[in-house]
């Protein structure tokens, strides 16, 4: 009699047991905030990436082996790898700009390297900063003027990407011949060439890697070699990119000017464009006219007819140099 209560007992255990893990299975799988945060703890992951054993900029040896050197560049590092818009954004504009920028520069014999001082400056982008300078190189108007831009109240050709291209190499050249050196040049474009050779003469060192500046200057030429690195290495930091992914380059044309355009919205009109049109490919213009007393010549740029259309650049093809270290997307599934 003992034994049989004491087995009907233990069967009512395991019933309880396989009803218990039945049911609470059940409510398992019906709270999806629970399976949620499951598949969160399962799956998210972040991985630290791994600095290359050389730089250079210019063909200047970055030391490495400095401990403040290598940690001013891991922190650029990160920022670029995790910072995924503004990287992604780096990445769809120099398709487009880069080849306007690059011949400049390699006839004026500035390093390519340089390309990427205009992504730590703006991103290839017509922005503004705080202290008023504009446009994708990030001119000054005093600075900008300087060096040959036009700068008034209805043009400003720091927003013209090849004047200003020219600008900037010809403050290169000024800095290089000042500095004898191309990451010392790189860094006068942020502090300037008094500021920095002040600083250079005070802490009595000739390096840029061995003075101690201001955050902003401290960082900028680490930036620049931060772009450089993850814009040729993309994959290393986990950009997998295709060719659509780019923005193209727009075929255009180019008329010269030398006279007034009194009413622009009528010109951009006959061309059977729009004001916008005329704007966004013309950003140095300021306002519905273009005012030239002085007959001096300028040269618009428009878009080709059908240009802008989408289904113009299906199938582009890309430099394969660009896509050296880029899985296609097929790759990656």
């Amino acid at each position: 009699m003992v034994r049989r209560k004491f087995v009907y007992f233990i069967a009512a255990i395991v019933i309880v047991g396989i009803a218990g893990v039945f049911i609470f299975g059940i409510a398992d799988k019906q709270d999806p905030e629970r399976d949620y945060r499951g598949a969160f703890r399962r799956n998210y992951m972040i991985f630290t990436p791994e600095l290359p054993e050389k730089v250079d900029f210019a063909g200047e040896k970055v030391p490495l082996n400095d401990l403040i050197v290598r940690e001013s560049f891991d922190r650029e590092i990160l920022a670029f790898t995790f910072m995924h818009s503004t990287t992604q954004q780096m990445f769809k504009r120099a398709h487009r700009y880069f080849p306007v920028i690059e011949p400049i520069l390699k006839k004026y014999k500035v390093p390519d390297d340089f390309k990427f001082l205009a992504i730590a400056e703006s991103n290839l982008g017509d922005v503004t900063s705080p202290a008023g300078a504009e446009g994708v190189w990030q001119f000054l108007i005093s600075t900008g003027r300087k060096y040959g831009l036009e700068v008034n109240n209805e043009i400003d050709e720091r927003y013209n990407l090849i004047k200003a291209t020219v600008a900037a190499c010809q403050y290169l050249l000024e800095a290089h011949d000042s500095f004898g050196d191309w990451t010392l040049a790189a860094a006068s474009y942020n502090r300037g060439i008094n500021g920095l050779d002040r600083a250079l003469k005070g802490q009595k060192v000739n390096s840029y890697y061995d003075l101690y500046l201001n955050e902003e200057t401290a960082r900028y030429i680490f930036r620049i070699l931060a772009a450089k690195e993850v814009y040729e290495n993309p994959t290393k930091y986990g950009f997998f990119l295709k060719e659509s992914d780019f923005y193209p380059e727009i075929k255009t044309y180019t008329i010269v000017v030398d006279t007034t355009i009194t009413d622009l919205p009528a010109f951009a009109k006959s061309r059977g464009i729009t004001y916008r049109i005329i704007r966004e490919f013309n950003p140095w213009i300021h306002g519905y006219s273009l005012p030239n007393k002085s007959r001096k010549t300028y040269i618009l740029t428009l878009p080709e007819k059908d240009a802008l259309s989408v289904t113009s650049y299906t199938g582009r093809k890309t430099s394969e140099t660009f896509f050296h270290d880029t899985l296609k997307i097929n790759e990656i599934r």
